[in-house]
């Protein structure tokens, strides 16, 4: 990967949307680039666990569902880091917007919330 085009590239993220796919080369520089949050990223996309509702993104985690709204998540690993560095479902989010791969719902996410509450 060293001395590649996206090695070398400050933004993988244009030469992701330029590809439209997840290339082996591109998930080589999320890889390379964010380490072990770049390949949960890629994994919660590959397993289809970013989900779109009307109001958030939400992936689906090993045990809890994560709000993502732009560059804001509520997981630990954000709210302690803050946004120096994004979490493994900001960067799933990125991934499934560029790749057009988020299964969507017409509802609103905060209605579900209220109702698994009640």
């Amino acid at each position: 990967m060293e001395g590649s085009t996206l090695a070398s590239s400050p933004d993988c993220w244009q030469v992701l949307e330029k590809a439209g796919s997840l290339t082996p080369e591109v998930r080589s520089c999320i890889i390379e680039r964010y380490g072990e949050r770049g390949r949960k990223a890629l994994q919660a996309v590959d397993e289809d666990r970013v989900k779109v509702y009307r109001d958030f993104y939400v992936v689906v985690g090993r045990s809890d569902e994560y709000v993502v709204e732009d560059d804001f998540c509520v997981c630990s690993d954000f709210l302690f880091r803050g946004k120096g560095v994004p979490c493994s479902h900001i960067l799933a989010v990125r991934i499934a917007k560029a790749v057009g791969k988020a299964e969507s719902y017409p509802i609103w996410y905060v209605d579900c919330m209220r109702k698994s509450m009640q």
